[in-house]
């Protein structure tokens, strides 16, 4: 079987070991691919389009009959919409290329549509919920930097990690997303906060702050 891992993440900082670990296990352990023989696409870009170097390479190769199967680790890596993922979804299962989601043990193979609904209709659902989740974790940060702004704190304090200031108001700093991605897998308890801190160079306590006491800041709410 020729088996494709596709993995993305929405800034070029973010790390894709999480997803290459998700994917690869399921390959080798769930369709007893060899590890030398799956093939990785990649992207690290920003913004809800399609428009990805990796994905249309992975499309491409699908549609020229050089995979089987394509492995993503949940639904939001393939697509940020669900008019996207219907596409991605669509394209894939004509090139009679099966779809595998990691994260909800769910496959979708190309013919499946008459035989099973119900299993197309959670599809579509979680492309739904993928969509409208990444919607509400963007509103809640704008929501959450306003509100900080206001206090006397962020005005004549630091500015919190990942931001700098612009004549009192709270902008993201480059390293942003990264702070984001590494505060997210600490609140999940994928990582440490002595790792967290190794990694974004602060202290602990820093970490302990951003979490506990900042989480709107940073999409951990």
């Amino acid at each position: 079987m020729t088996v494709a891992a596709y993995v993305r993440v929405s800034t070029a900082d973010q790390n894709l070991d999480r997803q290459l670990e998700a994917t690869h296990d399921y390959a080798v352990d769930e369709l007893g691919v060899e590890p030398s023989a799956l093939e990785v696409y990649r992207d690290k870009s920003t913004g809800t389009d399609v428009e990805r170097s990796g994905y249309q390479q992975l499309i491409s190769d699908a549609e020229d009959g050089q995979l089987e199967a394509v492995v993503v680790h949940e639904v939001s890596r393939v697509a940020r919409s669900i008019s996207d993922l219907e596409r991605t979804v669509e394209r894939l299962r004509e090139a009679g290329v099966a779809v595998h989601i990691v994260s909800e043990r769910m496959v979708l193979r190309p013919g499946d549509d008459g035989e099973d609904p119900y299993q197309r209709a959670l599809f579509q659902m979680l492309g739904v919920f993928a969509e409208l989740d990444a919607k509400i974790k963007r509103q809640n940060i704008r929501q959450g930097i306003a509100a900080r702004q206001e206090t006397d704190e962020y005005r004549h304090g630091p500015a919190p990690l990942g931001f700098s200031k612009d004549d009192g108001h709270l902008v993201e700093g480059e390293d942003y997303h990264r702070v984001c991605e590494i505060l997210d897998r600490v609140a999940r308890g994928d990582m440490s906060q002595r790792q967290a801190a190794k990694e974004l160079d602060c202290a602990r306590k820093t970490v302990r702050t951003a979490i506990d006491e900042r989480e709107e800041l940073y999409g951990l709410n």
